[in-house]
Protein backbone atom coordinates (compact mmCIF):
# COMPACT_ATOMS: atom_id res chain seq x y z
CA UNK A 1 0.00 0.00 0.00
CA UNK A 2 2.69 2.37 1.01
CA UNK A 3 4.72 1.21 -1.78
CA UNK A 4 1.92 2.19 -4.55
CA UNK A 5 1.76 5.68 -2.59
CA UNK A 6 5.36 6.14 -2.44
CA UNK A 7 5.60 5.27 -6.48
CA UNK A 8 2.49 7.74 -7.37
CA UNK A 9 4.56 11.06 -5.69
CA UNK A 10 4.58 13.10 -9.27
CA UNK A 11 0.79 12.21 -9.46
CA UNK A 12 0.22 13.66 -5.27
CA UNK A 13 2.71 16.54 -6.11
CA UNK A 14 0.65 17.62 -9.15
CA UNK A 15 -2.50 17.60 -7.11
CA UNK A 16 -1.40 19.68 -4.57
CA UNK A 17 -0.13 21.82 -6.30
CA UNK A 18 -3.32 22.13 -8.51
CA UNK A 19 -5.41 22.69 -5.52
CA UNK A 20 -2.72 24.71 -4.10
CA UNK A 21 -2.95 27.51 -7.34
CA UNK A 22 -6.78 27.67 -7.16
CA UNK A 23 -6.71 27.76 -3.58
CA UNK A 24 -3.46 29.34 -2.13
CA UNK A 25 -4.59 31.24 0.94
CA UNK A 26 -4.43 27.70 2.79
CA UNK A 27 -1.15 26.95 1.92
CA UNK A 28 0.55 31.02 1.52
CA UNK A 29 0.62 31.31 5.54
CA UNK A 30 2.02 27.95 6.15
CA UNK A 31 5.43 29.41 4.10
CA UNK A 32 7.48 30.03 7.35
CA UNK A 33 7.13 26.37 7.75
CA UNK A 34 9.35 25.52 4.49
CA UNK A 35 12.98 25.00 6.90
CA UNK A 36 10.92 23.10 9.16
CA UNK A 37 9.15 20.34 6.62
CA UNK A 38 12.35 20.17 4.80
CA UNK A 39 14.23 19.59 8.15
CA UNK A 40 11.67 16.49 8.53
CA UNK A 41 12.89 15.19 5.23
CA UNK A 42 16.51 15.09 6.45
CA UNK A 43 15.14 13.54 9.61
CA UNK A 44 13.53 10.36 7.74
CA UNK A 45 16.01 10.20 6.01
CA UNK A 46 18.54 9.81 8.97
CA UNK A 47 16.49 7.42 10.53
CA UNK A 48 16.47 4.51 7.35
CA UNK A 49 20.14 5.14 7.88
CA UNK A 50 22.70 3.18 9.93
CA UNK A 51 26.18 3.58 11.50
CA UNK A 52 26.95 0.69 9.03
CA UNK A 53 25.86 1.93 5.83
CA UNK A 54 28.85 4.41 6.49
CA UNK A 55 31.01 1.47 7.18
CA UNK A 56 30.49 1.04 3.31
CA UNK A 57 31.96 3.92 1.87
CA UNK A 58 35.37 2.57 1.84
CA UNK A 59 34.39 -0.07 -0.46
CA UNK A 60 32.99 2.13 -2.78
CA UNK A 61 35.44 5.31 -2.23
CA UNK A 62 36.12 6.16 -5.94
CA UNK A 63 32.30 5.45 -7.35
CA UNK A 64 31.49 8.05 -4.44
CA UNK A 65 34.33 10.50 -5.78
CA UNK A 66 33.46 10.83 -8.93
CA UNK A 67 29.73 10.45 -8.44
CA UNK A 68 30.13 14.12 -6.25
CA UNK A 69 32.81 15.61 -8.53
CA UNK A 70 30.07 14.99 -11.48
CA UNK A 71 27.41 16.29 -9.39
CA UNK A 72 29.24 19.34 -8.15
CA UNK A 73 30.00 20.60 -11.43
CA UNK A 74 27.34 19.44 -14.19
CA UNK A 75 24.57 20.42 -12.77
CA UNK A 76 25.16 23.87 -11.38
CA UNK A 77 27.59 24.55 -14.77
CA UNK A 78 24.68 23.25 -16.72
CA UNK A 79 22.14 25.21 -14.19
CA UNK A 80 23.85 28.55 -15.21
CA UNK A 81 24.17 28.01 -18.67
CA UNK A 82 20.44 27.20 -19.66
CA UNK A 83 19.36 30.13 -17.31
CA UNK A 84 22.05 32.33 -19.33
CA UNK A 85 20.56 30.63 -22.80
CA UNK A 86 16.92 31.02 -22.07
CA UNK A 87 17.63 34.80 -20.87
CA UNK A 88 15.89 34.04 -17.58
CA UNK A 89 15.78 36.97 -15.31
CA UNK A 90 18.24 37.20 -12.10
CA UNK A 91 15.36 35.61 -9.48
CA UNK A 92 14.93 32.23 -11.68
CA UNK A 93 18.73 32.24 -12.57
CA UNK A 94 19.37 32.10 -8.74
CA UNK A 95 16.74 29.80 -8.41
CA UNK A 96 18.12 27.45 -11.17
CA UNK A 97 21.75 28.07 -9.53
CA UNK A 98 20.31 27.30 -6.08
CA UNK A 99 19.03 23.46 -7.78
CA UNK A 100 22.28 22.85 -9.34
CA UNK A 101 23.97 23.26 -6.41
CA UNK A 102 22.16 20.99 -4.33
CA UNK A 103 23.13 17.66 -3.20
CA UNK A 104 21.31 14.18 -4.03
CA UNK A 105 17.48 13.79 -3.44
CA UNK A 106 16.49 11.05 -1.49
CA UNK A 107 13.74 10.13 -4.38
CA UNK A 108 17.14 9.17 -6.36
CA UNK A 109 17.35 6.16 -4.06
CA UNK A 110 13.42 4.68 -4.42
CA UNK A 111 14.71 5.74 -8.60
CA UNK A 112 17.77 3.47 -7.86
CA UNK A 113 15.93 0.67 -7.10
CA UNK A 114 13.23 0.67 -9.25
CA UNK A 115 16.49 0.93 -12.63
CA UNK A 116 17.45 -2.31 -11.05
CA UNK A 117 20.99 0.31 -9.90
CA UNK A 118 23.86 -0.41 -7.49
CA UNK A 119 21.64 1.04 -4.52
CA UNK A 120 24.39 0.89 -1.92
CA UNK A 121 25.59 2.94 -4.18
CA UNK A 122 22.71 5.32 -4.50
CA UNK A 123 22.47 5.47 -0.68
CA UNK A 124 26.51 6.08 -0.25
CA UNK A 125 26.04 9.13 -2.65
CA UNK A 126 22.83 10.71 -1.36
CA UNK A 127 24.40 10.46 1.93
CA UNK A 128 28.15 11.81 1.12
CA UNK A 129 26.45 14.54 -1.30
CA UNK A 130 24.02 15.91 1.52
CA UNK A 131 26.59 16.31 4.14
CA UNK A 132 28.92 18.10 1.52
CA UNK A 133 26.37 20.62 0.73
CA UNK A 134 26.70 22.40 3.78
CA UNK A 135 29.74 23.89 2.02
CA UNK A 136 29.46 22.87 -1.56
CA UNK A 137 25.79 24.53 -2.15
CA UNK A 138 26.96 28.32 -0.30
CA UNK A 139 30.15 28.23 -2.17
CA UNK A 140 29.14 27.07 -5.44
CA UNK A 141 26.03 29.27 -5.28
CA UNK A 142 28.29 32.59 -4.14
CA UNK A 143 30.89 31.65 -7.19
CA UNK A 144 28.29 31.64 -9.69
CA UNK A 145 25.69 34.51 -8.27
CA UNK A 146 28.05 36.60 -6.35
CA UNK A 147 28.76 39.16 -9.23
CA UNK A 148 24.84 39.51 -9.46
CA UNK A 149 23.64 39.31 -6.51
CA UNK A 150 24.55 38.99 -2.59
CA UNK A 151 24.77 35.55 -1.65
CA UNK A 152 24.92 35.16 2.42
CA UNK A 153 27.40 32.31 2.46
CA UNK A 154 27.70 31.60 6.56
CA UNK A 155 24.25 32.39 7.28
CA UNK A 156 23.44 29.52 3.96
CA UNK A 157 26.13 27.11 6.07
CA UNK A 158 24.61 27.50 9.24
CA UNK A 159 21.10 26.82 7.96
CA UNK A 160 22.34 23.92 6.22
CA UNK A 161 24.10 22.63 9.12
CA UNK A 162 20.65 22.96 11.15
CA UNK A 163 18.67 21.51 8.30
CA UNK A 164 21.04 18.69 7.37
CA UNK A 165 23.51 17.66 9.62
CA UNK A 166 21.38 17.63 12.96
CA UNK A 167 18.46 16.49 11.73
CA UNK A 168 20.05 13.14 9.80
CA UNK A 169 22.77 12.69 12.84
CA UNK A 170 19.81 12.32 14.74
CA UNK A 171 17.84 10.00 12.47
CA UNK A 172 20.78 7.92 12.65
CA UNK A 173 20.82 7.73 16.23
CA UNK A 174 17.06 6.94 16.52
CA UNK A 175 17.82 4.00 14.26
CA UNK A 176 20.98 3.32 16.19
CA UNK A 177 18.73 3.38 19.52
CA UNK A 178 15.99 1.65 18.96
CA UNK A 179 16.55 0.32 15.07
CA UNK A 180 14.80 -3.01 15.89
CA UNK A 181 11.95 -1.19 17.19
CA UNK A 182 11.59 0.85 14.14
CA UNK A 183 11.67 -2.23 11.82
CA UNK A 184 7.87 -1.85 12.07
CA UNK A 185 7.10 1.19 11.45
CA UNK A 186 10.43 1.87 9.32
CA UNK A 187 8.68 2.03 5.75
CA UNK A 188 6.46 5.08 7.10
CA UNK A 189 9.31 7.45 6.90
CA UNK A 190 9.37 7.70 2.82
CA UNK A 191 5.90 8.64 3.03
CA UNK A 192 6.52 11.37 5.63
CA UNK A 193 8.75 12.19 3.20
CA UNK A 194 6.62 12.74 0.48
CA UNK A 195 4.04 14.16 1.86
CA UNK A 196 6.87 17.02 3.38
CA UNK A 197 8.59 17.65 0.16
CA UNK A 198 4.54 17.85 -1.55
CA UNK A 199 3.19 20.22 0.70
CA UNK A 200 6.50 22.83 0.53
CA UNK A 201 5.77 22.93 -3.41
CA UNK A 202 2.13 23.63 -3.16
CA UNK A 203 3.33 26.44 -0.35
CA UNK A 204 5.53 27.66 -3.30
CA UNK A 205 3.24 27.24 -6.17
CA UNK A 206 0.57 29.24 -3.66
CA UNK A 207 2.96 31.61 -3.10
CA UNK A 208 3.67 32.54 -6.67
CA UNK A 209 0.45 32.02 -7.94
CA UNK A 210 0.18 35.00 -9.89
CA UNK A 211 2.81 34.91 -11.69
CA UNK A 212 2.80 31.52 -12.90
CA UNK A 213 0.51 31.93 -15.54
CA UNK A 214 3.78 34.32 -17.56
CA UNK A 215 6.73 32.23 -16.41
CA UNK A 216 4.85 28.64 -15.68
CA UNK A 217 6.44 27.59 -19.27
CA UNK A 218 9.91 29.03 -19.52
CA UNK A 219 10.71 27.89 -16.04
CA UNK A 220 9.14 23.89 -17.19
CA UNK A 221 11.68 24.07 -20.43
CA UNK A 222 14.20 25.04 -18.17
CA UNK A 223 13.85 22.53 -15.25
CA UNK A 224 13.01 19.47 -18.14
CA UNK A 225 16.51 20.74 -19.95
CA UNK A 226 18.42 20.96 -16.63
CA UNK A 227 17.13 17.13 -15.59
CA UNK A 228 18.34 15.87 -18.75
CA UNK A 229 21.79 17.25 -19.17
CA UNK A 230 22.52 15.74 -15.74
CA UNK A 231 21.58 12.19 -16.21
CA UNK A 232 22.63 12.43 -20.03
CA UNK A 233 25.89 13.37 -18.96
CA UNK A 234 26.13 11.84 -15.88
CA UNK A 235 25.66 8.23 -17.76
CA UNK A 236 28.37 9.55 -20.48
CA UNK A 237 30.84 10.72 -18.26
CA UNK A 238 30.47 7.34 -16.37
CA UNK A 239 30.92 5.11 -19.28
CA UNK A 240 33.54 7.35 -20.70
CA UNK A 241 35.92 6.05 -17.10
CA UNK A 242 35.19 2.98 -17.45
CA UNK A 243 32.17 2.08 -15.42
CA UNK A 244 29.54 -0.63 -16.08
CA UNK A 245 26.34 -0.06 -16.88
CA UNK A 246 25.04 -0.97 -13.42
CA UNK A 247 27.00 2.07 -11.74
CA UNK A 248 26.79 4.47 -14.82
CA UNK A 249 22.83 4.46 -14.76
CA UNK A 250 23.39 4.85 -10.67
CA UNK A 251 25.64 7.74 -11.31
CA UNK A 252 23.25 9.03 -13.78
CA UNK A 253 19.87 8.87 -11.74
CA UNK A 254 22.35 10.76 -8.80
CA UNK A 255 23.67 13.65 -10.78
CA UNK A 256 20.43 14.10 -12.46
CA UNK A 257 17.92 13.85 -9.22
CA UNK A 258 18.56 16.97 -6.80
CA UNK A 259 17.20 17.29 -3.59
CA UNK A 260 15.06 20.62 -4.79
CA UNK A 261 13.63 20.56 -1.31
CA UNK A 262 16.25 22.09 -0.09
CA UNK A 263 16.89 24.53 -2.97
CA UNK A 264 13.16 25.99 -2.26
CA UNK A 265 13.94 26.52 1.68
CA UNK A 266 17.21 28.33 0.69
CA UNK A 267 15.66 30.75 -2.11
CA UNK A 268 12.87 31.05 0.17
CA UNK A 269 14.58 32.23 3.18
CA UNK A 270 17.73 34.12 1.83
CA UNK A 271 16.50 35.33 -2.08
CA UNK A 272 13.32 36.59 -3.70
CA UNK A 273 9.98 34.24 -3.41
CA UNK A 274 9.64 33.79 -7.01
CA UNK A 275 13.82 32.04 -7.03
CA UNK A 276 11.63 28.95 -5.31
CA UNK A 277 10.17 28.52 -8.61
CA UNK A 278 12.75 25.95 -10.44
CA UNK A 279 13.04 24.22 -6.89
CA UNK A 280 9.56 23.39 -7.27
CA UNK A 281 9.13 22.76 -10.56
CA UNK A 282 12.15 20.48 -10.48
CA UNK A 283 10.82 18.45 -7.73
CA UNK A 284 7.87 17.39 -9.59
CA UNK A 285 9.53 16.89 -13.08
CA UNK A 286 12.70 14.83 -11.96
CA UNK A 287 10.30 12.27 -10.63
CA UNK A 288 8.22 11.67 -13.48
CA UNK A 289 11.82 11.53 -15.54
CA UNK A 290 13.50 8.97 -13.37
CA UNK A 291 10.36 6.90 -12.77
CA UNK A 292 10.50 6.51 -17.04
CA UNK A 293 13.98 6.11 -17.06
CA UNK A 294 13.86 3.60 -13.97
CA UNK A 295 11.18 1.78 -16.20
CA UNK A 296 13.07 1.76 -19.21
CA UNK A 297 16.59 0.99 -17.68
CA UNK A 298 15.00 -1.71 -15.59
CA UNK A 299 14.37 -3.90 -18.71
CA UNK A 300 18.37 -3.32 -20.05
CA UNK A 301 21.02 -5.56 -18.65
CA UNK A 302 24.49 -3.87 -20.85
Amino acid sequence: MLHRFNALFPLWAILLSMIAYYLPDYFIPLKPSIIYLLAVVMLAMGITLKLSDFKKLFSLKILIIVGLILQFTIMPLSAWLISIMMGLSLPLLTGMILVGASPGGTASNVICYLAKGNVALSLALTSCSTLLAVIATPLLTWLYLGQSVEVPVTNMMMTLLKVIILPVALGVFINHLFGRSLNIVLKIFPSISILSICLIIAIIIASNQSKLQNLALIVIIAVILHNFVGLVCGYIFSKLLGFDHTNSKTLAIEVGMQNSGLAVALANQYFQAISALPGAVFSIWHNLSGSILATIWAKTKN
